[in-house]
């Protein structure tokens, strides 16, 4: 059988509960009109073996039939009416999921005014429910993401949500304090991230945990503990405008993050940057320590001092201040 030039996870096909290969089948038995499992066994190549199980599920769905006998034979519903009506369950079912919409958002609000302080602002206290405040606010924006991001966190390392917003075009701009590189793999996270479409700059310093969405809802924490984190939600005025503003500022006055960098082919002096030379200059402006730099960029602090001298002479500088403030005239960075 010849391969299904349209299989792939965006066929649509999974909304309705049938993956790649049950579609597979799908097609095989729609083109032979009626097939036995050993059929499939012999001539459809699956990843899974489970020949059997995927007719039945074909046929739970209403898409094919059993014949009667001991061959067990399966025969073809037209798709015109059997997909169309599988398609009209399914919409069903999302109805009254989104009908259930309003009072799960009233139990959730509910819980997160709990501790409120007046409308639009929400005080919370609860770890769960930052997180939950932070990834509503990636769901929703539509525009523009802004985070100061710093330890201690309440979610994983790992953010799933961001590359999907991502590929929304949404602008996602995140600002990251030095301290942050002090774990292990954050450097490589950071170029990950940027790399993925993210801008992303370093600061020495960060005063709190921001989230904006959208220049009109802000989640920014009120207290920096890690055991009892406290974060304030709030919903456009002159408090967002503000919150934006302070954004803005630290913006840009932080050091940019490359979306690449490699140790290898560096330039030689009177050509400009070569692509190790923008990440360390990053790394060094953002006020790491030379342990943390080192083991980013995959360095002994030994080597890594002698290349920062090196990076300074070509620069004509006399410290890392005087370095940046060369580069970006130089157009460096």
């Amino acid at each position: 059988m010849a391969p299904d030039p349209d299989l792939g996870p965006d066929n649509g096909f999974d909304a309705v509960g049938i993956d790649d290969d049950t579609r597979l089948v799908y097609r095989y038995v729609l083109a032979q009109g009626t097939v036995r499992v050993d059929d499939v066994v012999k001539d459809v190549p699956l990843e899974r073996t489970d020949a059997g199980g995927m007719l039945a599920r074909l046929r739970a769905a209403g898409l094919i039939n059993r014949t009667s006998g001991s061959e067990g034979e399966y025969t073809a519903v037209d798709p015109r009416i059997a997909l169309r009506a599988l398609t009209e369950r399914t919409e069903a079912h999302l109805d009254r999921v989104r009908a259930a919409i309003p009072d799960l958002a009233e139990l959730f609000e509910h819980t997160a005014d709990s501790g409120g302080s007046g409308a639009g602002v929400h005080v919370i206290d609860d770890p769960a429910l930052i997180g939950a405040w932070y990834t509503r606010l990636e769901h929703e924006v539509t525009s523009e993401f802004m985070a100061f991001d710093r330890p201690p966190y309440v979610l994983a390392g790992e953010n799933p949500v961001e590359p999907l917003v991502l590929e929304r075009g949404v602008l996602w701009r995140a600002v990251y304090a030095a301290e942050v590189l002090e774990r292990p793999g954050a450097w490589a996270e950071m170029r990950y991230a940027a790399a993925q479409g993210e801008q992303a700059r370093i600061a020495r310093t960060l005063p709190t945990k921001l989230a904006i969405a959208d220049r009109r809802t802000a989640l920014v924490s009120s207290t920096l503990d890690a055991h009892r984190p406290t974060a304030v939600v709030v919903e456009g005025g002159p408090l967002v405008d503000l919150l934006c503003a302070a954004f803005e500022a630290i913006w840009a006055d932080s050091v940019e993050v490359p979306a690449e960098d490699s140790l290898d082919g560096t330039a030689p002096p009177d050509r400009g940057p070569g692509k190790d030379d923008r990440a360390l200059l990053a790394l060094l402006g953002s006020g790491a320590k030379d342990e943390a730099i080192a083991r980013e960029l995959g360095l002994s602090e030994r080597t890594l001092r002698r290349r920062s001298a090196d990076l300074l002479r070509r620069l004509g500088a006399a410290n890392r201040f005087q370095a940046g403030a060369q580069a970006v005239r130089r157009g460096w960075i």
